[in-house]
This record gives structure tokens, C-alpha cells and sequence, in this order.
């Protein structure tokens, strides 16, 4: 037997074993199309979210031992340990691709994860319009930003639909003929351009800095990355600025106008400075998600116009009097 296929027969098993191990409320939720989120809690509880219907706890719990053989599976799927000296697991559920976090004590109380599903089916701009979550001008607005190859900074919070909304942007035109470069920590994205190359982080020696500055020898013609949480942020900023426009990022912020001192702050982190210009000068649209009551829209959508003093200068992305009031989406995003 091949060394490929030997290997291929063990992933096989592993996620055999993993699937069995998922049961009940879990392996319902998994297998279900509206679900968005599963949490099982150190105190055995389930909880999931459901599309439009915010996150809800189940009748059902799941013991101690049984979410412990969960997490310790995942870990071993993707050749990793965990146990008391490594508690914390980052992966992704072989063979689904379903993002999944698990800790073990001392980290918590008892064994905890969180399984995160991708989108059942890929949302467009036009999806977004027709559910009430996107204002018809401002999807218009972003569909003439991608064709000026405008850099386009999604911010919201947790679970707010970021990465379902940069699928839409992916989805459009804009990138079908171009080489597209995708960065990311988690497999999330989707691009159906012909020529795009999608990259993974892995451990320290591919950082999202290091990707970031490997990218740029790879021919890009836009560089997307899944989400800036570092110091990989200037890295970013200066391969827009330096040739390499069109991109699209997501960061986490309670705002549109704090999106870009959230991307100051990050790309500090490399400097000890305030790139402030560098910033106002890559940055050309902030797009803000937001979520209330298990609801998501697109809340905001800005044009960077340079910088006002200590502050950045925002003009709006459209006519205010062509938005109207949104009412929010129900489909499943992230």
C-alpha cells in the first residue's frame, strides 16, 4: 500500500470515529442546513443557533467525558495534542471543513467547544437586497467600488456575517478575470474566479504576516485575507498601497468609524506607531455588519476621505436619501 493511500485510509478512520462521536442534538445540528452555530458549555449544556432564530439551549446535554473524546478526536484529525499542557485545539472538522474550537481544563472548568458551520449555499449582493439586509444603492455603491479596485474593510462583531457578506463580494464579477490571493487561518472563503490561489496559516513559520509578504511574490492581482486580528495588518496595508489594490479584509469592531483605529491598533502592534496615513491612504471602504436578535444586515457603508486632524474623515458610500430603512437578513452568515 501506497504511503498516500495509507494516509488516506487513516484520515478515513479518524472521521469515522469522529462522526460517531458526535451524537444526539450535536450530529442533528451538524447535518441540519439552517444551522449556524453549535456550543457545548463546561456544564454540559448545548446550545445552538439557528438561521434567523438566534441561538437557543437544547433539552439535551452532553457529559463531561463525552465532549473531552469530541475535542480530543478533532486534535488527533489534524495530527495535534490535547491535554492538560496543551488545552486549546484551533481546527478545522475533517472531511466538512466546519471551524472548531475546543479547550480542556486548566483553560476551563471542564470541556468546552464551538463548532462553526460554513454558509450551506453561497449569498450574493442581489440575496442581500431581496431579504431587506442591503440597501439596492449601496449594493450598487459596492459593486462600482470593486470595478475601481477600491480596498474594502468589513468590520462587525462576532457572528455578524462578515465572512458570509465577503463571500457575496467574491462572488461578484469584479474578480472573475483577475488573480485572486486568499489568506486565511480557517478555510471560510470562496472565490469562483479562475485564477485564485487559496493559503492557509500554519503555526508561526506561516504566520498571516509571513503569507502576507509571500503573497506579494506570487503575482497577486487583489489580496483578500479572512480576517486581520495582528500584526499582520501593516503587512496588508502596504501591499494595497504598493500596487496591489482591490482587496478585501474583515476585522472586529463595534463600528464603521472604529473599524480603522481598530486597524491602526493592529498594525501598531509591528511598529509601535500610528500609521494613520497609511491607513486613510489604503483604506477606501468600510463596510459594518451588525446582529440583533439573531438578525444581520449590513448597518453601514462608508467612504475613506482622508484623514481631519487627529480623526479620519468618512463621507458616506451613497446619497443617504437612497438608503432606506433596512430590515435585516435571516439566512445563515458569519
Amino acid at each position: 500500500m501506497s504511503q498516500y493511500a495509507s494516509h488516506s485510509e487513516t484520515s478515513c478512520r479518524r472521521q469515522t470515529m469522529l462522526r460517531s462521536a458526535f451524537r444526539g442534538a450535536v450530529a442533528a445540528a451538524l447535518d441540519a442546513d439552517d444551522v449556524i452555530e453549535v456550543l457545548a458549555n463546561p456544564d454540559g449544556s448545548i446550545w445552538i443557533e439557528r438561521a434567523g432564530l438566534g441561538l437557543a439551549r437544547e433539552a439535551e446535554t452532553l457529559d463531561a467525558d463525552a465532549r473531552e473524546r469530541i475535542i480530543r478526536l478533532v486534535a488527533n484529525s489534524v495530527g495535534e495534542t490535547c491535554d492538560r499542557a496543551n488545552p486549546v485545539i484551533s481546527a478545522e472538522l475533517p472531511g466538512s471543513g466546519e471551524r472548531f474550537e475546543g479547550l480542556l481544563p486548566p483553560v476551563s472548568e471542564a470541556p468546552c467547544f464551538a463548532i462553526r458551520k460554513p454558509a450551506a449555499a453561497p449569498y450574493t449582493l442581489d440575496d442581500y437586497v431581496m431579504s431587506g439586509a442591503l440597501a439596492p444603492a449601496v449594493a450598487d455603491a459596492l459593486r462600482s467600488s470593486l470595478g475601481s479596485r477600491a480596498n474594502i474593510v468589513i468590520a462587525g462583531g462576532t457572528s455578524s456575517g462578515k465572512t458570509t457578506f465577503t463571500n457575496a463580494l467574491l462572488a461578484e464579477a469584479a474578480f472573475a478575470e483577475e488573480r485572486i490571493v486568499i489568506l486565511e487561518d480557517t478555510r471560510e472563503l470562496k472565490c469562483a474566479a479562475k485564477n485564485a490561489v487559496a493559503l492557509r496559516t500554519h503555526g508561526e513559520g506561516a504566520s498571516l504576516s509571513r503569507l502576507v509578504r509571500s503573497t506579494m511574490r506570487l503575482r497577486p492581482d487583489r489580496i483578500i485575507v479572512g480576517e486581520v486580528r495582528g500584526p499582520e495588518a501593516l503587512d496588508l496595508l502596504k501591499a494595497w498601497n504598493t500596487g496591489h489594490p482591490g482587496g478585501v479584509t474583515t476585522l472586529h469592531a463595534n463600528s464603521a468609524e472604529g473599524a480603522l483605529s481598530r486597524l491602526e491598533q493592529l498594525a501598531a502592534e509591528a511598529t509601535g506607531a500610528s500609521p494613520q496615513r497609511l491607513i486613510a491612504e489604503a483604506v477606501d471602504v468600510v463596510v459594518f455588519m451588525s446582529r440583533r436578535d439573531g438578525v444581520r444586515r449590513v448597518e453601514d457603508a462608508l467612504r475613506v476621505a482622508g484623514i481631519d486632524g487627529d480623526s479620519y474623515a468618512f463621507a458616506p458610500l451613497c446619497e443617504p436619501r437612497l438608503v432606506p430603512e433596512l430590515k435585516g437578513e435571516t439566512h445563515e452568515s458569519r
